[in-house]
């Protein structure tokens, strides 16, 4: 199965709350679901999924570095923690296995390699990774290595241009997490919804379609069925050059995911 343009982000999502979310994205067509480790919502998301075909749906989970890999121990430890991602969402295999962030204290590429070997036993389809800079992306295919996929948060206000480039020219799939980078965007910036008015949709659709224009993928949070069917609906209208280019414009690196332990000052 192909990676969807859209998905359904789980962060912060959990229990019945969380069961019931993934089943309105799906009732609705969603059918990449992000997931991970460190969310602690493997078996809520497993109890959405039942009766649905495993097939049809596109599952990510990440790795937690801290909590999950021995350094002395990589490949068992590698193993371990997928095992019990799968155990918990109970399925046979995920779609998509990330790196949830960089770490140099632990050597990615060997934890990396370990992850590939998951893809030949079946238990992942891909293995990528996510927060990982340009340099963190070099450091890899110096040893040979390239990601299917790099996770990162991406909205106007941190379009990640050179970043994006990268990945674009070396075949890496683009995941934008954060894309209303917390709703700050929406409230503080009344560009969207007057680019939005103009085409018949809401300022937060217009986020999510720069997204997609860009060629990227992206997983926003939705917390209600309202919501999650508003953001599913952008594939009917497309911004002009001038809105995408006042929509650039907005670019002034903001971050809004705490950034300590992903090595952004390399």
């Amino acid at each position: 199965m192909q990676l969807p343009k859209i998905g359904i982000g789980t962060w912060e999502l959990q229990g019945d709350a969380c069961t019931k979310i993934v089943q309105e994205a799906l009732a609705i067509g969603y059918r990449h679901i992000d997931t991970a480790h460190m969310y602690e919502n493997h078996s809520a998301i497993a109890k959405a999924l039942k009766g649905v075909d495993r097939s049809s749906v596109y599952l990510t989970s990440k790795i937690a570095l801290e909590d999950e890999v021995n350094p002395n121990k990589i490949e068992e430890s590698v193993q371990m923690a997928c095992d019990r991602a799968l155990k918990e969402l109970e399925s046979d295999y995920l779609d998509l296995y990330l790196i949830h962030a960089p770490d140099r204290t632990f050597p990615l590429e060997e934890i990396f390699m370990s992850m590939q070997k998951l893809s030949g036993q079946g238990k992942i389809r891909k293995a990528g990774v996510s927060n990982y800079t340009i340099h963190h992306l070099q450091d890899m295919q110096k040893a040979g290595l390239t990601p299917f996929a790099n996770q990162v948060e991406i909205h106007p206000y941190l379009a990640q241009e050179e970043l994006v480039r990268y990945c674009q020219a070396h075949k890496i799939d683009v995941i934008a997490y954060r894309p209303f980078g917390k709703g700050k965007l929406l409230s503080e910036e009344p560009l969207f919804n007057q680019i939005g008015s103009k085409h018949g949709k809401s300022g937060a659709q217009v986020a999510l379609r720069w997204v997609i224009q860009r060629g990227l993928n992206v997983i926003p949070k939705g917390s209600s069925r309202q919501h999650l069917s508003e953001n599913f609906a952008i594939f009917d209208f497309a911004l002009t050059e001038d809105e995408m280019h006042a929509l650039n414009q907005l670019d002034r690196g903001k971050r809004f995911c705490r950034t300590e332990d992903t090595e952004f000052n390399y």
